[in-house]
């Protein structure tokens, strides 16, 4: 990668007016697209991002700031601080997710396809990465300049693919601490480049992890009636406790138990001893994910009763859903109107999902929001959904990104 230092000496040489932020974020765009196909080239998976936090540390202390690295030797936060500010000032936080999926990577013709086998930055963390650097890059020659008048947090997470998720890495060492309002955003191959979606209050869902074993003596197929039928038990459970639960469950929570592996014996005359069930819940709303652990164990034990299996639930708490402040998405909008166009244009509303996103974390220590950024050609025929071996952005959202936090910084954000 090319020496960043000379864009940095334009941007200290650009005009100093903050309406001249365009100009200060072009300096480092190609640096920045060239960093995300670098990391694009070279996935690593959650609390094994070594290469990628050995990058982002050497850039930031090339540009003249301190990272701090988290325990787990991944992942890291970086303050800029202007001189003079007041001890106890609270700090506006930018976080990326840095690490990337097991997925095999598609894109047989892209030049920046992953080297790693079973390995994708499929979900967009790699452009995330890259707005964040790109942000702490630009602040950081602004409080050179003494533009910056706030204290500023970059957090780099690893891990936000490994329920519970990484976020509750960087709280654990202290990177909340002081925070006063924290942004985020995440690629949207739904919306075209250009635009955000945003949405007050919950933006995506709780997410559960949970394995259902169950057990029995085992025995023949031809006397099921001296055993416990487990095959059978495993399928009524598939199929029953779903239904039955979102039953017990007040409608509106949105909650929905899917199952996504079953397993059980290994011939066709053997009453199997052992059999599992995995899946995942997800509630639309904090009061069902409350509730949602206590009734699927009452159910699982009245349903293994019936069947005479004896059981065990490994029920593994995932993530809360993101719930955006109201205050934190019109600072957003603010900002992105300002630099981009009128609201009609560059902001659109957007639906809740039902996929997690361990940013939620944060929102418990302080008010913030996640904004759905848009990484689509504007006319592209091609779906490229998250999770998926195709998925890719249009690169120009990084810059949008950049410019989008670095007003929040510099001109639109209260903490």
């Amino acid at each position: 990668m090319n020496d960043p230092r000379p864009a940095e000496q334009a941007l200290l040489a650009a005009p100093r007016p903050a309406a001249d932020l365009r100009t200060r974020v072009r300096a480092f765009e190609a640096e920045l697209i060239a960093f995300r196909r670098d990391l694009h080239r070279h996935p690593e998976l959650g609390r094994q991002e070594f290469r990628t936090t050995g990058l982002l540390h050497d850039r930031l202390v090339a540009a003249g700031l301190a990272p701090r690295l988290l325990p787990g030797g991944t992942g890291m936060t970086v303050d800029i601080v202007p001189p003079g500010t007041p001890a106890g000032t609270p700090l506006l936080a930018f976080r990326a997710d840095i690490d990337a999926l097991p997925i095999e990577d598609a894109k047989s013709e892209a030049p920046y396809r992953s080297t790693v086998p079973g390995r994708a930055h499929a979900c967009g963390h790699d452009v995330h990465t890259s707005i964040v650097l790109g942000t702490a890059l630009v602040l950081a020659a602004a409080a050179r300049t003494g533009e910056l008048r706030r204290p500023v947090r970059l957090v780099f997470q690893p891990a936000e693919e490994v329920m519970p998720g990484g976020a509750l890495d960087v709280i654990k060492a202290g990177g909340m601490d002081g925070v006063g309002r924290i942004f985020a955003v995440h690629c949207d191959p739904r919306v075209d480049v250009g635009r955000i979606g945003l949405k007050v209050g919950a933006i995506t869902s709780a997410c559960d992890r949970l394995v259902l074993h169950l057990d029995g003596p085992g025995g023949h197929t031809a006397r099921p009636h001296l055993t416990t039928d487990l095959v059978t038990a495993v399928a009524r459970m598939a199929v029953d406790l779903p239904a039955v639960f979102a039953r017990r469950m007040d409608p509106r929570w949105g909650v929905s138990l899917v199952w996504g592996r079953i397993a059980s014996g290994s011939a066709a005359n053997v009453i199997p001893q052992h059999a599992e069930l995995e899946g995942t819940v997800r509630c639309l709303e904090l009061a069902g994910w409350r509730e949602a652990p206590d009734l699927l164990h009452e159910l699982i034990a009245k349903m293994a009763e019936t069947h005479r299996a004896k059981w065990t639930l490994d029920y593994h708490r995932g993530v809360p859903p993101v719930v955006n402040e109201a205050g934190s998405i019109a600072q957003l909008e603010a900002a992105m109107t300002a630099r981009f166009g009128a609201a009609g244009q560059v902001v659109e509303d957007t639906e809740q999902s039902l996929g997690g996103e361990d940013f939620s974390w944060y929102l418990e220590h302080a008010p913030g929001a996640l904004a759905r950024l848009g990484v689509r050609t504007p006319g592209d025929p091609v779906v490229r959904d998250l999770h998926q071996g195709r998925f890719d952005v249009d690169e120009r959202a990084i810059g949008i990104g950049v410019e989008l936090f670095a007003a929040l910084a510099l001109e639109h954000s209260t903490v």
